[in-house]
């Protein structure tokens, strides 16, 4: 059988609206269980929420006679009779937007066919404030909220040759700092949304000229942005390694991810100050 995987995306992200509704202020969002994820993170009771519609909707996938092993943020590896598939889970990629009421804040789901990101092969990401559903499949495109999206957009840049709208993510303010010469070097301007999966779509959709996440990022927070914006005609760099789409699907923080409308624009981000390279996986 091939499972409805953007069916059981999309139920998820319906549970996930109506739990985060009878949650809507700060001081209801905040709680935490009392336990770390398996990514590392303290889990919120939103997030354990949030994790409970997915693996609903996974279960009943796996009774329906899918086999699969699940990578996700809070509960790590969990096999359904695994044979080889892959499903990257982030139940909420944003937290700490989803806690204090700010914009955006995301479910992302990816389905691979191996264990690094080349094998990505399906992408879901669900913006949860403005509620904009973007997804790919891998050799059949992007789209935003059911339109495809136009994989021809190239990039803006300024009268001096900058990016015009550069997203950063990691943003600790000593990373920024670390990196912000580079930056003033690539970019005229920064955004930085707190969400990793909603950055790379931006880039996707072509609203940032491109991203580069300041630090290593996990599996669970790109897996799915970075297959969107590669059917979206952008390109993609998961800078630690010579392979430029070998970060496995792990919960480890392996690499920066670094994403761009065109492939120069990825060159000029990549200069972006970050940890050594390697060669393997």
């Amino acid at each position: 059988m091939v499972p409805d995987w953007l069916g059981a995306a999309r139920r998820a992200a319906q549970a996930m609206t109506a739990m985060l509704a009878e949650h809507p202020t700060t001081a209801e969002r905040v709680v935490e269980t009392g336990e770390r994820g398996e990514g590392g993170d303290r889990t919120l009771e939103i997030d354990a929420a949030a994790e409970r519609a997915v693996f609903a909707e996974l279960e009943r996938l796996h009774d329906a006679g899918a086999r699969f092993t699940v990578v996700s943020e809070e509960r790590g590896t969990v096999d359904y009779d695994g044979e080889g598939t892959l499903v990257i889970v982030d139940p909420i990629d944003g937290s700490m937007n989803a806690k204090r009421g700010m914009a955006h804040h995301a479910l992302s789901i990816a389905v691979a066919e191996g264990p690094t990101m080349a094998d990505v092969v399906f992408g879901y990401v669900y913006d949860l404030g403005p509620g904009e559903e973007w997804v790919a499949e891998r050799g059949a495109g992007a789209t935003l909220d059911g339109q495809r999206l136009d994989a021809s957009i190239g990039e803006r840049r300024t009268r001096a040759g900058k990016l015009e709208l550069v997203g950063i993510e990691s943003a600790d303010p000593r990373w920024i700092r670390e990196a912000a010469d580079a930056l003033v070097e690539t970019s005229h301007r920064l955004r930085a949304m707190g969400t990793i999966a909603v950055t790379l779509c931006q880039v996707a959709g072509a609203r940032l000229d491109g991203m580069t996440t300041l630090r290593n990022c996990r599996a669970v927070d790109a897996a799915a942005g970075q297959l969107i914006v590669r059917e979206a005609g952008g390109h993609v760099a998961f800078t630690a390694y010579d392979d430029p789409l070998a970060a496995p699907l792990d919960l480890a923080p392996h690499s920066p991810v670094v994403a761009a409308r065109t492939h120069e624009g990825l060159r000029e981000l990549a200069t972006v100050p970050l940890p050594p390279r390697k060669t393997g996986v």
